[in-house]
């Protein structure tokens, strides 16, 4: 892989690629376009923050360092209008300043809740901060998702991306251990948005990175109900009136949580008394396999997304704290009207001896693969 820097914060960085192979999973372009662009948008805490545009000729996905966010993804639908499909706000300098949902984020250092903020690890006790009611939620008050990350755009005849690092010092947030933190973002000629998390630690600490990006494929203007859903799992982690999961891994068979064949999502929501906000068990042992986790359908626009990861589950939330939201381009956001596949390690696993551990020890390094590939259906 070629690495190219970014000379200056005011540059503009533009590389063209020819592509001559076609795709096999999805029909594009006989010739693809590569671009990167690349704009400092804002400075916060004395770093520069950028707005990066990954363009493949068909669609762009559009990134900033601020956070380790997904900024924008726009995608065609079965007409070929570009539309943007997820929730986002304006510009990126508002994620600075505007409160906002995790909207793109990427959360860390541990992705998702952790109960009462409170566990053990190596015969010490950690508090950390409850910001979610009485619990710990996405690396607490300022987690990964305020943090301005050292980027490097990079390309090759097949993929553009850029590449983002963050040491998180020890006790930031409360956790132990120097980690530092690499994400790599790309968008490839067969329309699939990669994502790819490594971490090392020079102390025993816990991690669960994953990427918080709500979905709409039918481009934002209402809720996603009507969106058709399909998930290769067949057990959940059952949780309580906080959100914390009780202990129990059940299996899906006669509950609202059986996806495994395709369902219309609103006939779902309805039959779980108003969404979900819950960690599907998509591997029962780690392994570096990737693993067809979930196919979303949009039959009116024709878009269709896959997600694949190596992880062990994916936390599906339907957006159901969601009220009132100013969002982009004057759009109101409601309940349900996005989604999230938040590929993950299970929720509080640190507080449960069932679940696959989230703790990383010096001399070990955390992967994590997931890919969303974009597609349409005429």
């Amino acid at each position: 892989m070629k690495h190219q820097k970014i000379l200056t914060a005011a540059v503009l960085l533009s590389i063209v690629i020819a592509c001559e192979q076609k795709p096999k999973q999805e029909p594009i372009k006989e010739e693809t376009n590569l671009m990167i662009k690349a704009e400092q948008v804002a400075e916060h805490n004395g770093q520069a923050v950028f707005h990066y545009v990954l363009d493949n000729g068909t669609m762009q996905v559009e990134l900033s360092n601020f956070g380790g966010l997904v900024f924008k993804i726009n995608a065609p639908d079965k007409n070929g209008n570009l539309e943007n499909i997820t929730l986002t706000l304006d510009s990126v300098p508002e994620f600075i300043t505007k409160p906002n949902p995790f909207f793109g984020a990427t959360a860390g250092r541990v992705a998702n809740r952790i109960a009462k903020g409170q566990f053990e690890l190596e015969g010490t006790s950690y508090q950390l901060a409850t910001n979610n009611g009485n619990n710990h939620l996405h690396g607490g008050n300022e987690g990964f998702d305020k943090k301005v990350w050292t980027p490097e755009s990079y390309s090759n005849d097949s993929v553009v991306g850029v590449k983002m690092t963050y040491l998180s010092v020890d006790g930031e947030e409360g956790y132990p251990g120097n980690l530092e933190s690499t994400v790599w973002m790309e968008l490839t000629t067969g329309n699939a948005l990669r994502i790819r998390f490594e971490a090392t630690t020079d102390k025993t600490t816990i991690l669960n990175l994953t990427n918080h990006t709500y979905f709409n494929l039918g481009g934002a203007k209402r809720d996603v109900q009507d969106h058709e859903f399909q998930f290769w799992a067949d057990a959940y982690t059952p949780v309580d009136d906080e959100l914390i999961p009780t202990g129990e891994v059940k299996d899906v068979e006669g509950t609202p949580f059986d996806f495994r064949t395709p369902k219309i999502l609103g006939d779902q929501i309805a039959a779980n008394a108003g969404g979900f906000d819950h960690n599907f068990v998509m591997k029962r042992e780690k392994s570096a396999d990737m693993k067809h986790f979930v196919r979303v359908r949009h039959a009116e626009s024709g878009r269709v997304m896959d997600m694949y990861s190596d992880n062990m589950g994916v936390q599906f939330y339907t957006g159901n704290f969601i009220s009132n939201f100013a969002g982009a381009d004057g759009k109101t956001y409601d309940k349900h009207w996005g989604f999230c596949l938040e590929s993950q390690n299970w929720p509080d696993a640190i507080n449960h001896e069932n679940f696959p551990s989230p703790i990383l020890k010096p001399g070990e390094k955390y992967e994590h693969n997931i890919e969303y590939r974009f597609s349409v259906e005429k």
